[in-house]
């Protein structure tokens, strides 16, 4: 528990840190593109005077110099002002929160979906070695297909041919969300399942091999029990990080997927808010995602610590 306590507290100031230097690239990176909200307004409205693009240029700060507009926009985000969306003319969270919402919905089934998917089938083929060629070669499938095109077939399949689903976008009223869900969420979950299914078989794989579970064995052990009981507390460490790893998606989106399915999620927002030139949204949805990331990766080394003390030893 000491071990936990004084790795977050040694991994709270990297978090801020890693933040404010992330915050600043990307504010470089988007400051430095060509052309800015006042130059994209004159570009869509040619009857707008340069007077007119001075007073935009002035009210929207971009009169200042870079470093002068971050400073700015940091000491407004440590108010907790996330600011207006240049886009779409709302504050930034009015935006955020409804695209986030629909990605957490979709890739968090899916990411759990795929967990349990995988885990099961590389236990499957670490009890029995026989169906170990048959799960590589499922793993090496969903690896090598390409998100866009198998959304695209299953679209064709379930949604034009057989009529069973819709084809993409989001519910009306009235109508249920889960069938919207089926498609995006099985494209999703059929590529990562591919990563969970490969780890749990050469973890559980490792562990069944120990002598303290050919101990347990020869006692009498059944091998569900030596499974479950015995190996995958063990075996779990490696795949809590490929979870922590999968938490950034969460608030980030699967820009392919939600295109395909036209699905409003982050993915799709972060495209625009960035090609765009929207700071405000651009860094908000970035740092959220860049958080979450490192907040899910903090919390799977805690669990890990948790799990096997000898880790924080090492």
């Amino acid at each position: 528990m000491a071990g936990a306590l004084s790795l977050v507290l040694r991994r709270v100031p990297q978090i801020a840190l890693t933040l404010v230097l992330l915050s600043l690239a990307a504010w470089l990176a988007i400051g430095l593109m060509p052309g800015d909200p006042a130059s994209l307004a004159l570009m869509s409205d040619p009857h707008l005077t340069p007077e007119d693009v001075a007073r935009l240029r002035a009210l929207h700060g971009l009169d200042q110099p870079l470093m002068a507009r971050y400073l700015a926009w940091m000491a407004g985000l440590a108010r907790g002002e996330f600011g207006y969306s240049r886009l779409f003319a709302q504050p930034v969270w009015a935006v955020m929160w409804p695209a986030l919402l629909s990605t957490l919905v979709l890739v968090g089934v899916a990411v759990a979906l795929a967990a349990g998917l995988g885990v099961a089938l590389g236990a499957l083929a670490a009890l029995k070695p026989r169906a170990a060629p048959l799960v590589d070669a499922a793993a090496l499938l969903a690896q090598a297909v390409p998100s866009f095109w198998l959304g695209i077939l299953l679209m064709i399949l379930f949604a034009v041919w057989l009529g069973w689903l819709p084809a993409g976008g989001t519910p009306n009223t009235g109508q249920s969300g889960w069938s919207f869900l089926i498609l995006p969420v099985a494209t999703i979950a059929f590529g990562q399942m591919a990563a969970y299914a490969r780890h749990a078989a050469t973890a559980l794989s490792a562990e069944l091999d120990r002598p303290h579970i050919t101990a347990a064995r020869a006692r009498g052990a059944s091998e569900r029990r030596l499974l479950w009981r015995h190996a995958m507390p063990n075996a779990s460490v490696p795949l809590l990080t490929l979870l922590a790893l999968d938490a950034g998606s969460l608030v980030s989106g699967a820009l392919v997927t939600e295109t395909v399915f036209a699905r409003p999620g982050m993915g799709k927002l972060l495209y625009d808010s960035v090609m765009g030139n929207d700071y405000n949204l651009a860094l908000v949805a970035l740092l959220l995602v860049a958080l979450v990331t490192m907040l899910a990766t903090l919390a799977a080394d805690v669990a890990q610590r948790w799990i096997d003390p000898r880790i924080g030893e090492r």
